[in-house]
């Protein structure tokens, strides 16, 4: 049962650090999504609302407006819509925050760069320029079984994939953030091929990236893990810490499979050229 409420907001247009993106836009505060793995959980580091992340989602219904005068006076960058919550959770279909910022993004020529789980992002079509605006999904698996525990109220993988089907062909930038990628989840090579087939069918460039174990993040996804994989919540520090070389061959992988099917590929969060050397050479 997800608690739905409305809340006013003092900005819109937040200072990004995200690579390529100066700015951040979130419409809503809360996602309905329910990503067990979503990293967000920790940024408010409030246990009550990590703990229930994916159980609310708060509106802020004023953004729009208060966008409107930002954008007079701040300096044209680029635009993350969104980058901690999805902009096109369910709610976004009645209240529409999203698409009366994204006109009032493209009608002052700000740049944008939107990620999303939702089919809904094609509501928008007519908003968007090509030019202008690139999409991005996130697609960690495209078992429609696995996907539904992992992320049970985004779209279906084949849904997000169809997002690039129809966007690819009208000039847009389309990308596929994959990530995270779960040791023993998703991260069999089959799995990820699968991903990098749509990224070439669609032409998309792929971003790929590991599981990040911030504060609360495998607490919320240990009966999960605990279900499918028993023992693997006590593992996965030992997995993916700096001593494990697991990273490195899962890197490599996904590189060279992009590599076969002359995919566009890069890791979400760039490596130092000594670091990328190391997954390419590994």
């Amino acid at each position: 049962m997800i608690e739905y409420s409305s809340m006013n907001c003092k900005t819109a247009l937040s200072p990004s650090k995200l690579p390529g993106l100066e700015y951040s836009l979130n419409p809503y505060m809360g996602c309905e999504h329910g990503c067990i793995y979503c990293y967000s959980r920790a940024i408010f580091r409030n246990r009550e609302i990590a703990m229930n992340w994916g159980k609310f989602s708060k509106a802020k219904q004023n953004i729009f407006e208060i966008l409107a005068h930002e954008i007079k006076r701040k300096p044209r960058g680029v635009v993350g819509v969104s980058t901690v919550t999805d902009p096109y959770q369910p709610i976004e279909s009645k209240m529409q925050l999203t698409r009366k910022c994204l006109k009032i993004l493209a009608n002052n020529n700000f740049p944008t760069s939107i990620q999303t789980k939702s089919i809904l992002v094609l509501r928008d079509i007519d908003i968007m320029k090509p030019k202008k605006f690139d999409v991005g999904v996130t697609i960690t698996t495209m078992d429609r079984d696995l996907a539904r525990k992992l992320e049970p109220r985004a779209s279906p993988p084949d849904a997000r994939a169809h997002v690039l089907e129809e966007l690819a062909p009208r000039g847009f930038e389309t990308w596929i953030f994959l990530g995270p990628i779960i040791p023993e989840i998703n991260d069999s090579k089959e799995s990820i091929a699968q991903i990098i087939e749509v990224a070439k069918k669609t032409k998309s460039k792929l971003m790929y990236d590991k599981l990040n174990l911030k504060q609360w993040v495998l607490e919320s996804m240990a009966p999960f893990l605990d279900q499918e994989k028993p023992g693997l919540a006590q593992q996965l520090h030992a997995i993916l810490g700096a001593k494990s070389d697991y990273w490195h061959k899962i890197s490599s992988m996904v590189e060279s499979t992009c590599k076969e099917m002359s995919v566009r590929c890069e890791p979400a969060f760039q490596l130092s050229e000594k670091q990328l050397f190391l997954v390419r050479n590994f």
